[in-house]
């Protein structure tokens, strides 16, 4: 008699999570092989190819879809492993529980909005003689503000008084460095923060707010 060979409990219960989450898990994918990709640049090369796929002014203004879609699909920093975290804790709970689409609005809302008003403000302190001419062509990619976004609408996932705390946890988060190095990609990150507020809308009908105590496995409301 033939015998089924089962996967571990804890790897069918990994892959069953993954698979809910698969928009998350795509990207995350995608970030895995562009990180790898950088890994075999060299340094001057990688600047000036990352610069090409940046959403600063001077590339914006030539082809703004092209950059706001490329510049989400790179990590500046080189390091894949604490994304895959960050996208496992936020990301992926953000879109068992809102859906792909849902989820999805979010993050481009986020990156979008927050990526075209940062560079707005910039433009507009180059013109104002606070900012050198040079900042046109400043390096601006990366993942981080969509996650902004998402770890802000998830506060809607949680029930008082957690998310009160939660709230006060992500505004400090974003609001102190804001405050404390006044830069335009601070500035990004808070304004992803409030953007992700406002998409309150989004949330309706998708279930009652959660317990942190509950675990991952328990089914979406």
């Amino acid at each position: 008699m033939n015998r089924v060979i089962r996967a571990p409990r804890g790897l069918r219960a990994a892959a069953a999570y993954v698979r809910s989450a698969p928009g998350t898990y795509v990207w995350l994918t995608i970030l895995f092989f562009t990180t790898v990709a950088l890994h075999h640049m060299s340094p001057a090369f990688e600047q000036d190819f990352l610069r090409q796929r940046s959403t600063n002014i001077h590339e914006l203004s030539r082809n703004p879809v092209r950059v706001l879609i490329t510049s989400a699909m790179w990590i500046d920093s080189g390091r894949w492993l604490p994304y895959a975290v960050l996208y496992t804790v936020f990301h992926a709970q953000a879109e068992r529980w809102l859906g792909t689409l849902r989820w999805l609005a979010v993050c481009v809302a986020a990156h979008v909005l927050a990526t075209l008003i940062s560079e707005l403000a910039l433009l507009r302190a180059i013109h104002d003689g606070h900012a050198p001419p040079s900042a046109v062509n400043t390096l601006d990619i990366g993942v981080s503000y969509a996650l902004a976004g998402v770890m802000a609408v998830l506060t809607y996932r949680l029930p008082a008084p957690w998310r009160h705390l939660y709230l006060a946890c992500v505004l400090a988060f974003y609001g102190v460095p804001l405050v404390t190095g006044r830069t335009f990609t601070d500035f990004g990150h808070f304004l992803s923060v409030l953007v992700g507020l406002a998409c309150r809308p989004l949330v309706r009908g998708r279930g009652k707010a959660r317990n942190p105590k509950e675990t991952l496995a328990a089914p979406r409301g």
